[in-house]
């Protein structure tokens, strides 16, 4: 793409003080792909609080509120909104790239995992959250959604359309691969709706002595702590490690040196691991319900697609476990097929741009 366009370029987001995660990742990536594009950009992250949930109003009331027209008198060209309600911020020329929406007034209302429809106000509140959807998403120029899933629920839900653009994780070219070793690698912030429970129910449940090393640090200590303690009572825990927090270095290290990758979230948005895993040429396996990674993986071709249940995985981890050799193919196939998607930067911009 040519690089002397020079527009001045705002990326507007929420954070969670003290997370940092995909979403954080997907927006510095951005940032940085536009720079190197020749514009200038910034990333407008509003701090971000879901309870009590009258705190979500008003987070879409300031939001709405915001003048990012122009900043020292010269005009902010585009606006590319992500993450609720950031997106709601009001711009002339603003493109939404909807990473999700505020998950706990759709697809995850009444979920076990949700609390919004446990307050008095959830309902009141959960109607808000429909309402300026519906109404404000539209008024963008172009709407986009980071995968097919997200998409999806945008349409199911709000009975809008958005085109999905897919993006390449943080440092996509320095991913390698080295012959695997006896463990399988699952790379997540410790969190329950990626349900590292639900591998250690699996991994008690194995024929064979499956090894699973897992890194990522943890969003509530409480779930962490249980997860822990499942190990040790299921009687595994002598073949589970726990990294925590690692470095990017040491991560792809795990990467090459695995045998394979789970990855069996709940209706993931995206899901970097998966693209990680199919760069370090590592086989995945992932649940019939994990949303975004069912995109990339090709059940039985480039790793395991399995139902959401500790005997279902504990079947596909004895079998990457069992035949190294079909795992080593089938990771070359998830390598070959990242290629054949083109997931790049540059056709990000250009769509976002347009």
């Amino acid at each position: 793409m040519p690089k002397n366009h020079g527009l001045r370029i705002l990326i507007a987001t929420v954070r969670v003080p003290f997370v940092h995660g995909g979403a954080e990742i997907h927006a510095e990536g951005l940032c940085r792909a536009l720079r190197e594009a020749g514009h200038q950009a910034e990333i407008i992250a509003i701090p971000f609080k879901w309870y009590p949930p009258e705190r979500i109003l008003d987070q879409m009331l300031a939001c709405r509120l915001l003048d990012l027209s122009e900043t020292v008198g010269v005009a902010v060209d585009r606006l590319i909104g992500l993450k609720f309600p950031a997106y709601l911020i009001p711009h002339p020329r603003k493109v939404i790239w909807l990473l999700h929406q505020h998950r706990q007034a759709y697809d995850l209302w009444q979920h076990p995992l949700n609390d919004l429809d446990r307050y008095a106000n959830g309902d009141e509140v959960r109607a808000a959250i429909h309402r300026a959807d519906c109404e404000l998403i539209p008024q963008a120029l172009h709407v986009f959604a980071n995968s097919r899933n997200v998409a999806a629920r945008l349409q199911t839900f709000c009975g809008l359309h958005a085109i999905p653009l897919y993006h390449p994780p943080r440092d996509a070219a320095r991913f390698y691969t080295l012959a695997a070793e006896d463990f399988l690698y699952f790379p997540s912030r410790i969190n329950p709706l990626k349900r590292q429970d639900l591998v250690l129910e699996a991994l008690a449940q194995t024929r064979l002595p499956v090894r699973v090393c897992f890194s990522g640090s943890a969003d509530e200590a409480a779930f962490e702590r249980k997860c822990v303690a499942l190990a040790q009572k299921n009687g595994c825990a002598d073949r589970v490690q726990w990294w925590g927090s690692v470095s990017e270095e040491k991560k792809r290290d795990l990467y090459a040196r695995s045998l394979g990758v789970l990855f069996p979230p709940i209706d993931e948005d995206y899901g970097y691991i998966t693209l990680e895993a199919m760069l370090a040429e590592k086989p995945v396996i992932t649940c019939r319900d994990s949303g975004g990674p069912l995109e990339f993986v090709i059940d039985h071709q480039t790793g395991i697609v399995a139902d959401p249940t500790p005997e279902a995985l504990a079947a596909a981890m004895d079998s990457l476990w069992e035949d190294r050799e079909r795992a080593r193919q089938w990771g070359d196939a998830g390598r070959q097929r990242y290629g054949d998607l083109r997931i790049d930067w540059d056709h990000v911009v250009e769509k976002l741009l347009a």
